[in-house]
């Protein structure tokens, strides 16, 4: 039996408790019932209040930024797949961005053959050099850095949205070089148009290849080249290899 005298003090901590839960927005309670939609009709703030990223640093990974953002390779989690929403918003972030710069032109002419060794199943960026055809003075004093993908000539960009895995370059006498590989959400064959307007309007020669991967091969009379290799991944995401160098 409950003591008169204990009778008060347990009811007082009862109202305090009902006041607690009241405070905290039960559905219809009145300060957060009319807080709310004001906080959340800015589209700003909700992003910035409900982005994922605010409770999982995790999906920092899912950088959309055009620039040199990247992550880790050795990261636990895998790269999270494309959506369709997510594919169509890539495809026509590179659609537009071509046509800021006219019509879109067919495609090069497709080779017969091969052109040249696959770049996917490669990771080191000596290797990636090696097959890629790149020559001597491009292979050596290179060093791996984000950067790099911000330092890309018009005709070797990182198509918008573009995620950066990993990325390598050179500035020195003998041979100017880059080497990025990332990934987009954008379908293949939209990539590979993305990649060949950008070689076909800076004048360079296009050739296409289907093996042993997808593939675009571009040069000019200045010893300038340009290697695009491209692959579909199971997650829905395609991933993008380039390498090109100029020889002095």
């Amino acid at each position: 039996m409950i003591k008169p005298v204990l009778l008060p003090v347990l009811m007082a901590l009862a109202a305090l408790g009902l006041a607690a839960c009241d405070a905290l927005g039960g559905e219809g309670s009145g300060p957060r019932g009319a807080a709310a939609p004001a906080a959340v009709s800015d589209p700003v703030v909700a992003r910035a209040l409900y982005d994922p990223l605010m409770s999982d640093p995790d999906l920092s990974r899912r950088s959309e930024a055009n620039a040199a953002i990247g992550f880790a390779d050795s990261h636990a989690l895998p790269v999270l797949p494309a959506t369709p929403d997510e594919r169509q918003r890539a495809r026509d972030a590179m659609r537009a961005d071509l046509l800021t710069g006219g019509a879109i032109p067919a495609l090069s002419p497709m080779a017969a053959g091969s052109g040249g060794q696959a770049l996917g199943e490669l990771s080191a960026i000596s290797e990636i050099l090696t097959a890629a055809g790149a020559p001597d003075a491009c292979r050596s004093d290179v060093r791996e850095s984000f950067d790099w993908a911000a330092k890309l000539p018009p005709y070797a960009s990182v198509a918008p949205l573009g995620m950066v895995e990993q990325a390598a370059g050179r500035d020195a006498p003998g041979c100017t070089m880059r080497a990025v590989r990332y990934l987009t959400a954008a379908p293949l064959e939209d990539v590979m148009s993305f990649h060949d307007t950008l070689a076909q309007r800076a004048g360079l020669r296009v050739q296409r290849y289907a093996a042993p991967e997808a593939m675009l091969v571009a040069s000019d009379q200045r010893a300038e080249a340009l290697r695009v290799h491209l692959r579909e991944q199971t997650n829905g995401m395609t991933a993008v290899d380039m390498v090109f160098w100029i020889n002095p």
